[in-house]
């Protein structure tokens, strides 16, 4: 990049020699300033190309010039053009500079001091970038200074006292910085101000008083601090505020009466998780420009004001505060035409019936929560009027009577939770018309009688809990048949009979199957071992007959199974020794035989045995009989092994030279080829296959056994002749050139390396097919969730709507950082893997994420490599993934795949690929959401990620997302320099996660 001084001399000589000496003299200092300006940025899209020599500098793009001095900039917007770098000082030269507006690009460092001498300058916006250091105090010098937005970057310090003399300042935003220290008292002297904000700024103590004398301050923003004391009650006389947002502080004190008269002109209201107490103030109803009103999680005690004569209220959440009231002033609610969320929930003191006029409620009401209530009575029928409804939670509280048949109308409903009631009678059929139900729970109430068939129409059913009720008769088929169900299917303590539907098989992704507790009979069915999913399986408490079935040991991720209380015959089963079992009870059925002393069977509090009677053996704490018998057997068959034993090994070795022989002759007469040894290539191997072990295992080959394909290989699912082990099998494609090359490259990169997020192989072999032709192939542990890629993109028909929640996106995103940082700093040697994308990213059981496929990974140095440190071997990679430095050079670094990784984190949370043909203008996935952040957050991320949460907790759950969405722009940014490392990437997301979860 040219020296600033060095284009500065290079524009004078130019400036005279091409251009008439007028132009010069009268536009040379801006000029050169804006050059210079340009000289220290990239400028991945080009978006400055026209600031050159042949251009007059009016017509530069981002440009605006003095109508009465037509060579002075006065204005400079620049917002989202995927500018980086640093913010030359030379912007101090620009001295007719009225506005500077940058905010949505990736400029980094400090804010120049130089700025200072800018005395012309009104506007500033510097918002979502990663300026660090302070806040400069000599912005005090500007005194026409207006409005100062600094939002969304990485400053630190306190609020500088400079600041004060900004007396004509109307706008201030440093919301979202790294800031500390107190609100600063001489805020309140900068009367102009119309609005303040300091949202999640990490500031602590009071509000100052001196707020109060902000006359004119119409948005007031402080939440998500650690502010504590009162709110100033001079506040709540400012006239003009009409948004008000203290949510999650320490605050307490009360809303004074007399709200409704002194805030006229307010629409938000947002108190939610403090320390408030008192009444909600009854002249709240006054206040008819109101649009939101969340006292959520605080002390208030008194009755609900009737706030019908709010026209334009859209959101009420009073949940978590101990309001004694009767339920039916919800019917002055039915007058609020715009009300779309209503949220009524952990109010233990609320009682009275829910009022018929519930179904007068616009359809625009789009989530309704009534729960931990005292409430009672029958659902009204009109409940069926609220057609536009996603969310419908009546749980925990004390309805009766049946379900209203008008509920089936609720065709638009995504999730239902009528649990911990009294309803009862039997389901109306008209549950099948709801069929965009992800979520529905009855749990604990008095239903009975069959289950309807028509739940077969609900495709998208993820968790299905019917749990302590009185269901009877048989279980449907086809609430069997939902293979979307992934989350749990809950059935137990019901009264069910019959046997357990061989369909069950289709439940192929279900984590939790529950049938307990019923009057179930007949064997379990072998089908169960196509659950592969499945973690937990209860079906204890039943009449089931005959042995455990040998199909559970394809069960590999079973952490828990209860199959206590039946009526089971035959030995325990050897293969659950080999299971990953934490808990196992196969108490009071039939069992006999000898107890396992493996795997689960060595901790006794691990499993129970009671009330087998004919068990033998076992660990010493069991105090079980010894097996005679079988010793006797032992004792029997001693003898002949002694005289068999000889012979074997005679007829082994000769069996072994013969096998040698023959494979020497045959190599002999073959071409050799430069292929590195398995051995050395892979390490110390945990099984060691042949080619026909693995034509065994995938059944040939075969095509129902196929599960992906790639340029190098094929992947085939198999279960070795354990009938056990599940394996992948990756066989090279020797036609495709390069791929030897692929093979040796993945050996190289996995040998030695060991991490829990990184797939495991467990084989390579070398070796002949049957058609004398070299086979190579890799084996690797088999993961039953499949691809990340599918799971982003699946194909409705086949996976039934299963999607990933934001626990579950975040999670993935964790292990696959946490791969990448091992790869490259975690051994001795530093691996780059150079093809990371969603289809090289596997899930097991519980959605943990394996990296894989290192066909095209490069071991690049031994020591951890900074971002400049590289190879000069080629790479290649997939589009969209690769990083821009690669198509320029032949260099490979590290800072590939963080480039990688960036784009991959944005997919997930968005589920748009990188080459997504929607991006447009945009160009690229970084630029499109880069530009949308943080405005826009929820129109871009995926949509289920919104519905699975309560809007008490958006806030929360849009600064998680905005803060995972700035990492993956700063990962995939164009310069390499400019990207954030692994390290600091893990670091950050374990920091959002815990903020997430608490």
């Amino acid at each position: 990049m040219a020296n600033p001084i060095t284009l500065l001399s290079f524009f004078i000589f130019s400036c005279f020699a091409l251009f008439p000496p007028t132009t010069c003299w009268n536009n040379e200092t801006d000029v050169i300033t804006l050059l210079s300006f340009k000289a220290v940025l990239n400028d991945p899209l080009g978006v400055l190309s026209s600031w050159n020599e042949t251009t007059h500098l009016c017509k530069w793009n981002g440009i605006r010039c003095d109508r009465r001095h037509p060579n002075r900039v006065v204005a400079i917007n620049l917002t989202s053009q995927g500018l980086m770098g640093r913010l030359s000082p030379h912007i101090g030269n620009l001295s007719y500079l009225r506005s500077i507006i940058l905010e949505k690009n990736s400029f980094s460092g400090e804010i120049p001091h130089e700025v200072g001498r800018l005395r012309r300058l009104e506007f500033v916006k510097l918002s979502h970038n990663s300026f660090t250091g302070e806040i400069p105090k000599n912005l005090s010098q500007n005194p026409n200074l207006y409005h100062l937005n600094l939002m969304h970057n990485n400053l630190s310090g306190t609020i500088p006292q400079e600041l004060s003399s900004l007396y004509k300042l109307k706008v201030l935003r440093l919301s979202y910085n790294e800031l500390s220290g107190p609100i600063p008292p001489f805020l309140g002297n900068l009367t102009s101000l119309r609005l303040l904000s300091l949202l999640s700024c990490g500031l602590t103590g009071e509000i100052p008083k001196s707020l109060v004398q902000l006359g004119r301050l119409k948005f007031l923003f402080l939440a998500l601090n650690s502010l504590i004391g009162t709110i100033p009650s001079g506040l709540f006389n400012i006239s003009t505020l009409a948004e008000l947002e203290l949510s999650c502080n320490q605050l307490q004190g009360s809303i004074p009466d007399s709200i409704g008269l002194t805030l006229p002109n307010l629409r938000w209201l947002q108190l939610s998780y403090n320390q408030l107490g008192g009444l909600i103030p009854t002249c709240l109803s006054n206040i008819s420009s109101l649009e939101l009103i969340d006292l959520t999680s605080n002390f208030f005690g008194g009755p609900v004001p009737r706030l019908g004569k709010l026209p334009h209220l859209s959101v009420l959440q009073i949940g978590g505060n101990p309001i004694k009231d009767d339920i039916n002033f919800i019917s002055s609610l039915t007058n609020c035409t715009n009300l779309q969320d209503l949220y009524i929930y952990e109010n233990p003191y609320l009682s009275g019936s829910l009022p018929r006029s519930i179904g007068n409620f616009s359809s625009d009401l789009t989530y309704l929560v009534i729960s931990g209530t005292q409430i009672h009575g029958e659902v009204p029928l009109s409940i069926g009027n609220l057609v536009g409804l996603r969310r419908l939670a009546l749980y925990n509280n004390n309805l009766e009577g049946p379900i209203p048949l008008d509920m089936g109308k609720l065709s638009s409903l995504q999730e239902l939770y009528l649990g911990a009631n009294r309803f009862k009678n039997q389901l109306p059929s008209s549950f099948g018309n709801m069929t965009s139900l992800n979520i529905l729970s009855l749990r604990e109430n008095f239903f009975s009688g069959n289950l309807p068939q028509s739940f077969g129409n609900c495709t998208y059913l993820l968790n299905l809990d019917m749990s302590s009720n009185n269901f009877s008769g048989l279980i449907p088929q086809e609430i069997m048949r939902l293979s979307s169900i992934s989350t749990s299917l809950d059935l137990s303590y019901n009264a069910f009979i019959g046997s357990i539907p061989t369909e069950v098989e289709s439940l192929t992704n279900v984590e939790k199957l529950d049938l307990s507790h019923n009057r179930l009979s007949a064997r379990i069915p072998s089908s169960l071992s196509k659950c592969l999913s499945l973690q937990q399986l209860f079906l204890e408490g039943n009449q089931l007959q005959g042995d455990i079935p040998s199909g559970l040991k394809a069960l590999r991720g079973l952490v828990e199974l209860d199959l206590s209380r039946n009526n089971l015959s035959g030995p325990i089963p050897s293969f659950l020794a080999e299971l990953r079992l934490e808990k196992l009870n196969l108490s009071y059925n039939r069992l006999q035989g000898e107890v396992p002393q493996e795997g689960i069977f060595r901790n006794r509090t691990a499993f129970s045995l009671d009330g087998n009677k004919e068990l033998c053996g076992g660990i010493r704490e069991l105090n079980l009989p010894p097996c005679k018998l079988m010793t006797r057997t032992k004792k029997n068959s001693s003898s002949l092994l002694k005289i068999l034993i000889p012979c074997l090994i005679s007829g082994g070795i000769f069996a072994a030279f013969s096998i040698c022989l023959i494979l020497y002759v045959y190599r002999r007469g073959r071409p050799r080829k430069n292929v590195a040894s398995t051995a050395s290539s892979v390490g110390t191997l945990f099984m060691r296959l042949s080619y026909g072990d693995l034509i065994r295992a995938t059944d040939g080959f075969s095509e129902a056994n196929l599960i992906g394909s790639g340029r190098f290989g094929t992947v085939y699912k198999g279960i070795l002749e354990d009938g056990r082990t599940l394996i992948a099998v990756k066989v090279l494609n020797h036609v495709v050139k390069g791929a030897v090359k692929s093979f040796l490259a993945e050996c190289n990169a996995l040998r030695g390396v060991r991490h829990r997020n990184l797939l495991k192989i467990l084989s390579v072999c070398e070796s002949i097919d049957y058609q004398g032709e070299d086979f190579k192939s890799l084996i690797f542990e088999f993961k039953a969730n499949g691809s990340l890629e599918k799971w982003l993109y699946h194909e409705k028909e086949q996976e039934q709507h299963r999607s990933l929640t934001m626990i579950q996106r975040l999670n993935i995103a964790i292990d696959v950082a946490q791969a990448l940082e091992y790869l490259h700093c975690g051994t001795d040697s530093t691996i780059v893997h150079g093809d990371l994308k969603p289809s090289n990213i596997l899930l097991d059981h519980d959605m943990t994420a394996y990296v894989g496929d290192f066909g095209l990974a490069k071991i690049i140095s031994s020591m951890c490599p900074t971002q400049e440190n590289s190879s000069s071997i080629g790479i290649r990679g997939t589009i969209g993934y690769v990083a821009p430095e690669y198509g320029m050079s032949n260099l490979v670094s590290t800072q590939g795949d963080v480039y990688s990784y960036g784009v991959l984190l944005l997919e997930i949370f968005t589920n748009r690929r990188p080459t997504d043909n929607s991006f447009m203008e945009y160009i690229n996935l970084h630029n499109f959401v880069s530009t949308a952040l943080p405005d826009c957050l929820m129109e871009i991320v995926n949509p289920l990620i919104q519905i699975e949460h309560d809007m008490s907790m958006i806030n929360k759950i849009k600064d998680c997302i905005t803060s995972i969405l700035n990492i993956g722009v700063a990962c995939s940014r164009e310069s390499p320099r400019d990207r954030m490392s692994m390290a600091d990437v893990v670091i950050e997301l374990h920091k959002i996660r815990d903020c997430y979860l608490h």
